[in-house]
């Protein structure tokens, strides 16, 4: 893997965001949920797919906390236009867990 910079780093925005809607995406290729992310006054409310079917389903998102890339230019999936990568990890079986914060933080909150 290839190093970078701190200022780098520095250029990619990761804030926190709260689901505030969640669907089914059957239009996608692969299974997906179509997601609203509340990320504060600054940023605004963004759309995005994701593809964490293994482990959530649309109910169970509102309401969670999650972070986001929201410096990424928009992506076309499908008939939607994504504009926020949120960010998860593999789990053993290589399906997709949620990141989230341990502690209470406003939405918008930047990672440092």
């Amino acid at each position: 893997m290839s190093e970078i910079s701190f200022d780098d780093f520095l250029k990619v925005d990761i804030r926190k965001g709260t689901v505030v809607r969640a669907e089914p995406f059957p239009e996608a290729r692969k299974p997906a949920i179509k997601l609203w992310v509340d990320f504060g006054p600054d940023v605004g409310e963004k759309k995005s797919s994701a593809q964490i079917t293994a482990h959530y389903d649309p109910d169970s998102l509102v309401g969670r906390s999650v972070l986001g890339v929201v410096n990424f230019p928009p992506r076309q999936i499908g008939p939607m236009r994504s504009e926020v990568l949120i960010l998860g990890l593999h789990d053993d079986d290589d399906n997709v867990v949620l990141i989230t914060a341990d502690k209470d933080a406003p939405d918008g909150a930047r990672m440092c």
